[in-house]
């Protein structure tokens, strides 16, 4: 099992940047193939972004693609997602998400934990 709480979350102007942090709990957590997800009101959770367990491989969302970082520190336990540039568009709710299986990177049914999620609001 593995616990995730996100942070990082708030309010930014168009063209700002945030970070948000994964923590995670659990055993095997350098194990984890690791992703964000984000929804916004009255849509379905899309993907954004992924990260494999070693940290060697990553994937993102063509919205996202050049502004936005998927990384990871296994000694911290923690996933980071560095978004620059953000735009309105970028406004949901972001959710930390993990697998211990090779998962289908972008598929939301593919991971088993998730974490509560943190508000992301990008004015213009």
């Amino acid at each position: 099992q593995v616990q995730l709480v996100e942070s990082g979350g708030g309010l930014v102007q168009a063209g700002g940047s945030l970070r948000l942090s994964c923590a995670a709990s659990g055993r095997t957590f350098s194990r984890y193939n690791m992703a964000w997800f984000r929804q916004a009101p009255g849509k379905e959770r899309e993907f954004v972004a992924a990260i494999s367990w070693s940290g060697s491989t990553t994937y993102y969302a063509d919205s996202v693609k050049g502004r936005f970082t998927i990384s990871r520190d296994n000694a911290k336990n923690t996933v980071y997602l560095q978004m620059n540039s953000l735009k309105p568009e970028d406004t949901a709710v972001y959710y930390c998400a993990a697998d211990l299986h090779d998962v289908i990177w972008w598929d939301v049914h593919a991971y088993d934990y998730w974490g509560q999620g943190t508000q992301v609001t990008v004015s213009s």
